[in-house]
């Protein structure tokens, strides 16, 4: 399974790439934000199996056993770990921001500290990062999740063509891309925000079609017939909205605003 080096590159790597869109005169992602999500990317989840380490040591064997066995049930898990500990963590991370800024440690371009709002978005989003690896890389590819994900393909031969499923697919990708085209036409009147804004609405329209359609013709059928020829799309869609879009949603929804002046006023005076 991916190792320290693996986690802390694959986040610090994000962190860094959303510091460098925000551009370098507000970089609202900063390196604070970088360092909590990389910390929960690596180190959060994993607690659960540092824990289950450390009881290996207490004396009663049975008892340690089933304290680790509980703790890496309840902490190695991409949503329990932000729903037990988020709270916590996101006191101390946002503590811990203030003491490194105003010690000098730990730069802010934005210049001031995180608040706890901020680092449980972080968290949240680091856990989910950790099990984008975990999931395709561990256990000799036949994690839960991976396998499910290929389930949702088709492994009985060559897959028969399904006139319904190109008439479908056909027409949502041509709505996705027609109406994309037609949101962000030249000379359009709107901004760009409201532009990306109902661009990622259409998007997340289209992504629930799809998805209800191949689960329908996967679950709902019978017998059951691919859904998408022999492509695993329901399972790679879900995947990657879960593990990937969402995680740099949740970094995104992290960042410092423009106007600083109530994070300003939350900094000690001394």
């Amino acid at each position: 399974m991916p190792g320290p080096g693996a986690h802390l590159l694959y986040a610090l790597s994000g962190g860094a790439a959303l510091s460098r869109l925000a551009g370098p005169g507000d970089r609202r992602f900063g390196p604070h934000h970088c360092a909590v999500y990389a910390a929960n990317a690596f180190l959060g989840p994993d607690l659960g199996s540092f824990a289950e380490w450390l009881c290996s040591f207490l004396p009663s064997s049975a008892a340690a056993s089933a304290a680790g066995d509980l703790a890496m049930a309840a902490v190695h898990h991409p949503f329990y770990y932000p729903l037990l500990l988020g709270l916590p963590l996101a006191w101390a991370y946002a503590w811990l921001s203030r003491r490194l800024l105003r010690a000098g440690v730990l730069d802010s371009a934005a210049g001031v500290p995180l608040n706890k709002r901020q680092c449980f978005l972080l968290i949240s989003a680091g856990s989910l990062s950790h099990f984008f690896l975990d999931h395709l890389f561990e256990e000799n590819g036949h994690s839960r999740m991976y396998t499910w994900i290929l389930s949702t393909g088709w492994w009985k031969g060559r897959a028969p063509i399904n006139s319904d499923a190109v008439v479908v697919v056909g027409l949502l990708c041509t709505c996705l891309m027609g109406i994309f085209v037609y949101i962000n036409r030249v000379k359009h009147g709107k901004s760009a925000a409201e532009k990306s804004n109902q661009s990622f609405f259409l998007i997340l329209v289209i992504a629930t079609l799809y998805c209800m359609w191949c689960a329908s013709q996967i679950y709902l059928r019978q017998p059951s017939q691919p859904a998408i020829g022999e492509e695993a799309d329901l399972g790679v869609i879900i995947f990657l909205a879960i593990y990937l879009f969402l995680p740099h949603g949740l970094c995104v929804l992290s960042m410092n605003k423009k106007d600083y002046t109530d994070a300003l006023n939350e900094l000690p005076l001394r």
